[in-house]
């Protein structure tokens, strides 16, 4: 007997354990004061106002950043990323190449602006803020390159556009002629550095020297073994532009040449002058000649006529009448 009513206790402990096993799962695990989740969840969900069901549905873009380049000394325009909704406010936030900072920021519902760290008055809203967001800078320097971010708020989340602005300064080229037969052509303070090529390809040496304000000046030296070259020409590359220029190698070996036309020209001056003196000299020496004969012709004849008139004189009765009359 002790053995059966053991048999019986396990076998209706056996018996309440599955009972109490099929009863859990039948009414989920919880408790009868606890809520079932999908019902907390759709309830959660009815009592969401629209705008918070709008906002988890939608997925503010991913933050954009683009590279900007501009000239040294121009004006610059920087946008903001276009918002879906109205804008609630406006940040700028700007972090310069010396790793200082400023921030401007408009809120629309007060039409307020507010400024931190912003000192350099070259930097400034395009417009009035509450008809463009767009940030300013005119005129563009060395000092302004950077990080620029704009960022929007909205009731649909915020977006953010970033510009990596990035300064050219255009070099100052110059080229002209060195010793012992070399050529030097400079490309100064450039900002990137300028690359130099030469036309035709001689000995050259290239070095560059880095300024204060982050412009390089490149300085190309060349030489040319072949003492025929006559002219050289220095081509500067830049992405600011490019720029060719050309030199007379030993100028100097084209004196001779200007020289002979010189003497060509006098030479044939003196030879018109002796020329013309000698036809002058003819010419006047004719006429004397003649002069000369004339004068002595004229001698000649009076003397011929002389002697007739006074046998004339004598042996004509006209006059001996007259004269005893």
């Amino acid at each position: 007997m002790p053995c059966a009513g053991r048999t019986f206790e396990l076998w209706l402990l056996l018996g309440l354990t599955i009972f109490c096993v099929f009863e859990c799962i039948g009414t989920g695990g919880e408790s009868p004061g606890t809520p079932n989740n999908l019902t907390q969840y759709q309830t959660a969900s009815t009592n969401t106002s629209p705008v918070e069901r709008k906002q988890k549905s939608i997925t503010p873009p991913v933050e954009a950043n683009t590279s900007l380049s501009v000239f040294v000394d121009t004006r610059a325009v920087l946008h903001c990323p276009n918002a879906t909704s109205n804008v609630l406010v406006v940040t700028w936030s700007v972090i310069f190449r010396d790793n200082t900072s400023c921030i401007r920021a408009y809120r629309t519902d007060s039409n307020k602006t507010r400024e931190k760290t912003c000192t350099d008055e070259r930097i400034s809203w395009d417009s009035r803020p509450d008809q463009n967001f767009a940030l300013r800078i005119n005129p563009v320097a060395i000092t302004h390159e950077g990080y620029y971010k704009c960022e929007v708020v909205t009731p649909d989340g915020n977006f953010c556009h970033g510009h990596h602005l990035q300064v050219l300064v255009p070099p100052k080229v110059t080229l002209s002629l060195g010793e012992n037969g070399t050529t030097v052509c400079w490309a100064v303070a450039g900002k990137p550095a300028a690359q130099i090529s030469w036309t035709p390809t001689g000995d050259c040496h290239t070095v560059e020297e880095q300024l204060g304000n982050d412009t390089v000046t490149v300085q190309s030296t060349c030489h040319w073994e072949d003492h025929q070259v006559s002219e050289v020409s220095c081509f500067v590359s830049h992405v600011t532009g490019n720029k060719s220029l050309s030199i007379e190698m030993n100028p100097g070996h084209k004196s001779p040449l200007n020289w002979n036309i010189v003497y060509i020209i006098l030479s044939t001056l003196i030879l018109f002058i002796i020329i013309g003196s000698i036809l002058l000299f003819k010419i006047c020496g004719c006429r004397k000649c003649k002069l000369g004969r004339t004068e002595t012709t004229t001698v000649v004849e009076e003397d011929e006529m002389q002697p007739y008139a006074s046998y004339t004189e004598k042996n004509n009765p006209l006059y001996d009448t007259v004269s005893k009359g």
